[in-house]
């Protein structure tokens, strides 16, 4: 045992040592950090922004709400050309070259707009309805052809609509059932009963899948309108901010960032440039230990000497 011991008193000879209480430390960092959090908390607080719901969009634009569930009810919003992995169509792929990660993934969240966010929830609400069932049959047994031609003529007299009383009235035309699809699809969301009805579709227990309604009011102008003086926008480093002008997600400034720069802010394909740029960026700082001259620039800028701790060794030195 003393041979060992006298063995392990020349390993650490000349090591410099210092008395050290990490429980302390850690006491005192943590008292530290909870004082300045809580300080900061009082000026640098999340806001608590109400959620934002279809009932209180269908209420506060009846309008926009009703347009954009024509062109769901039509195919032809944002979701319903969007691509991978809510269609198969093509709206939104963006390439790279033969890079096309959005197509490999396929269209794995199958979303038939008309289905889902009209005529699936007009169906559930059919029950003594009688308008409404003729309705929903008249238009399932129309030709493709005849439903786009009426949905066609109804989004167009929608420009000059008017609501009263949440009825809304467009000039007279030939739209067939839409009108009646419509009127209920407005009364259905204005109630509340659609948020619903769209977060059931989720199918699971826990109703926690926004997926649906955040596409549905996402094809509107309603939600943009929110956005744009919360900062929210893409264009306004949306992506990592908190609501108004709060401090948001640090970690998403690398993604962030290249959005608001040239070529990134006026590319067709940003989306892609900006993941394939701060992938390589991402790999580049993993295997900087093994890149000549990259892994030599901290010891030929010694940064890290300014945080150094210089502590007394045993014997009086220093370390």
């Amino acid at each position: 045992m003393k041979a060992k011991n006298l063995d392990q008193d020349r390993y650490y000879r000349g090591v410099p040592m210092v008395a050290y209480d990490l429980i302390k430390e850690i006491v005192l960092v943590t008292l530290g950090v909870g004082l300045v959090v809580l300080a900061l908390s009082f000026g640098l607080s999340s806001p608590d922004s109400p959620s934002v719901t279809i009932k209180g969009w269908a209420n506060a634009d009846p309008a926009d709400f009703t347009t954009t569930a024509t062109a769901e009810l039509a195919g032809t919003s944002d979701t319903a050309q969007y691509g991978p992995p809510y269609t198969d169509q093509s709206g939104s792929v963006q390439a790279l070259g033969p890079v096309v990660p959005q197509q490999w993934a396929g269209d794995a969240m199958h979303i038939d707009t008309a289905q889902e966010f009209v005529l699936g929830p007009l169906a559930t609400a059919t029950a003594g309805d009688q308008a409404l069932q003729v309705a929903l049959a008249s238009f399932a047994g129309a030709t493709a052809d005849q439903q786009q031609a009426w949905l066609t003529a109804y989004s167009d007299a929608l420009d000059k609509a008017t609501f009263d009383n949440n009825t809304i009235t467009v000039a007279a035309g030939d739209y067939g059932p839409v009108p009646v699809l419509m009127q209920h699809e407005l009364t259905l969301a204005q109630g509340g009963s659609l948020d619903g009805i769209l977060m059931a579709g989720s199918g699971t227990f826990f109703q926690t899948n926004y997926t649906a309604p955040l596409l549905f009011m996402g094809d509107g102008g309603y939600l943009e309108s929110l956005a744009e003086p919360l900062h929210l926008t893409g264009d306004r480093w949306g992506v990592m901010n908190e609501t108004g002008n709060y401090p948001g997600q640090t970690w998403l400034w690398l993604y962030s960032a290249p959005y608001q720069l040239p070529p990134f802010n006026t590319a067709d394909n940003a989306d892609i440039l900006v993941v394939m740029t701060v992938g390589l960026l991402t790999l580049l700082l993993a295997l900087v230990p093994f890149i000549p001259i990259l892994r030599d620039i901290p010891r030929w800028i010694p940064l890290h000497r300014l945080i150094w701790r210089h502590s007394a060794s045993s014997d009086g030195g220093d370390a």
